[in-house]
């Protein structure tokens, strides 16, 4: 049954077999070698009972009574003692596994590009994480270890059975075949079934992460029962799925009540007419039965184990893909490091598109020199927050070049990059946690004299101070506690406090009222003197001091220029800019 998972499992065993079971090798030998001598003192029992009744019985030998009473209650206590043992070992290491797994898929995930993401669900990605991979524990732990310990006892005891009878051995060993062959059909029939059952519990999983996030919503719109049913159906394919391996288990246990039911009725007849001839004694009689339960005992439960390491490897599986998808840092042309920069960027033949043959960017050419402000609008959809997320590296071009200093980002490590980068987005995201912990976010080791400088330039001591908590005033997931105007000013501190060469606005007023982006312009203004500043915005008015302004219209700049340039040209900007006059 051992070489029937090495070669089911094919590449994924190997993979698993020199990432995760070689580098325990030690582990997993100390803990094979403590189940062999579990099981070789659990053999004592058997052969105690035979020499219980066909010689100390027999002769009525009171002090050899006194002897195989110690040693049988010897050999319980070394199965005792080595039991606790393998699962102080291996269940405590399997378990270490397991968080450090989660750490790597974690790490792999965080380090994917922005677009992968984009096609993701996050409940998905936490199922991913916390779930595929703890079926390793059936690997490193004692699942594993008590295959092989289980394989070995059975030949250990099928050696003493052929000894005591073999034509009695021979019947048993009959449905124990038939049995061992219904279970590979059926292990074969449930890894994939496991594997899809990890997929749907993830697509489950995210499916009620997002229903949780957007509950204003759902029930803004009286869409309660709209999201049950939703998760009900989504439940009803993850119980179908449970069902068929249920139905596909619950054969074999069938299957092995069956035949082993026969097996024992055999062994009755033949035993009991092998005694009546004198073929057989009694004690051997017993000792053979008691020794069939260690031939029977594993091979069920490895049937149970095998189980359990099929879903191991759908799950590894799972791993597996996910940590060989390429991450943003595994492009071998980014070998620069950027140590001080002055934020000149340029865009030469920029090209951009999100699925093949639809550009939503066309060979865009522009120059943002240091310390300017370039103004990005256009109508929805014209391509201006796919501009940012290329200046944030977020997204990479298909053709073209991105310049900053003079060198060209795709040879640029990104992480040096984003280390001169601000971002301030119209919905900035706020972690759970208190006002405090969310601007030191970028710098945790900030002193208090520039956190205080920043949430002063924000002006995010208008409102704490009203706070009886102050900046530490817990906010709630998302900064749900905070007014809209609020959390920009947060996030405005924490993009000051990160002290950036490079800033990227998006949207970072709209949809404030007047009192709120009074305050937040102060703060902006503030925030972009000396900054390579780009800015997304809607509201015209807000840009009209800067350095140039970008019309974007279907994925080109159209019209380029300051406002009152634009403004004399008669052109898009013209007609946006006086739309919203007249509004």
């Amino acid at each position: 049954m051992f070489d029937y998972y090495m070669k089911e499992s094919g590449a994924s065993f190997r993979k698993v077999f020199k990432s995760i079971i070689w580098p325990r090798r030690g582990l997993l030998l100390a803990g094979l070698g403590l189940i062999i001598i579990n099981r070789l003192s659990g053999l004592v029992l058997p052969g105690a009972s035979k020499f219980l009744i066909d010689e100390v019985v027999a002769n009525k030998d009171l002090e050899l009574l006194k002897w195989l009473i110690l040693a049988v209650v010897a050999a319980l206590l070394v199965q005792s003692v080595t039991s606790y043992a393998l699962t102080q070992l291996l269940s405590v290491e399997a378990q270490h596994l397991i968080a450090r797994l989660r750490v790597e898929v974690q790490r792999q995930i965080v380090q994917m590009p922005v677009r992968f993401f984009d096609n993701s669900k996050s409940g998905e990605l936490v199922s991913r994480i916390m779930t595929d991979v703890e079926g390793v524990r059936n690997l490193i732990g004692t699942g594993l270890v008590q295959l092989v310990g289980g394989l070995l006892t059975s030949v250990v005891a099928l050696v003493l059975l052929l000894k005591i009878s073999p034509q009695l051995t021979l019947y048993v060993l009959v449905p124990l075949i038939i049995f061992g062959l219904i279970s590979l059909k059926a292990f074969k029939f449930i890894r994939p079934i496991f594997r899809a059952r990890s997929i749907i519990n993830a697509e489950v999983t995210g499916r009620l992460t997002e229903s949780l996030n957007g509950i204003r919503v759902i029930k803004g719109f009286n869409a309660e029962q709209q999201e049950v049913n939703m998760f009900e159906q989504g439940v009803e394919r993850l119980f179908k799925n449970v069902k068929k391996t249920l139905t596909t288990t619950s054969l074999v246990t069938s299957a092995s009540v069956l035949l082993l039911g026969l097996a024992g009725a055999g062994i009755m007849g033949i035993g009991g007419y092998l005694i009546m001839i004198e073929s057989m004694s009694v004690g051997d009689f017993i000792a053979f039965t008691l020794y069939l339960g260690f031939l029977i005992a594993p091979i069920v439960q490895m049937s149970n184990i095998g189980t359990q390491i099929t879903e191991a490897f759908a799950g590894l599986d799972r791993t597996e893909e996910l940590m060989s998808l390429p991450r943003e840092h595994d492009d071998e042309k980014r070998v620069r490091i950027l140590q001080n920069i002055k934020g000149d960027i340029r865009f030469q033949n920029v090209s951009f598109a999100y699925e093949p043959d639809k550009e939503v960017i066309h060979e865009v050419s522009f120059s943002a020199p240091t310390g300017s402000v370039t103004a990005l609008v256009g109508s929805s959809g014209s391509g201006k927050t796919t501009i940012a997320g290329l200046v944030a590296s977020f997204l990479q071009p298909q053709t073209g070049h991105i310049y900053l200093d003079g060198i060209d980002l795709s040879e640029v490590r990104l992480d040096s990059y984003r280390s001169h980068l601000g971002v301030v987005l119209q919905d900035d995201f706020l972690f759970e946690g208190s006002i405090k912990e969310n601007i030191l976010f970028p710098r945790p080791d900030a002193t208090e004299q520039d956190l205080m400088d920043a949430v002063r330039l924000s002006y995010v001591d208008e409102f704490t101070k009203r706070f009886p908590e102050g900046l530490d005033t817990r906010i709630g997931e998302r900064g749900v506690k905070l007014s809209g105007g609020q959390r920009q000013r947060v996030a405005i501190a924490r993009a000051i406090l990160a002290n950036p060469r490079i800033l990227i606005l998006d949207e970072a007023t709209s949809s404030l009222d007047a009192e709120s982006e009074a305050f937040i312009q102060k703060s902006l203004s503030w925030l972009m003197q000396g900054r390579t500043t780009f800015v997304i915005a809607h509201r015209l008015s807000t840009i009209r001091k800067a350095n140039q302004i970008l019309v974007v219209e279907n994925g080109q700049i159209v019209e380029k220029g300051t406002h009152e340039e634009l403004i004399n040209a008669g052109g898009r900007y013209y007609e946006l800019f006086t739309y919203q006059a007249r509004i």
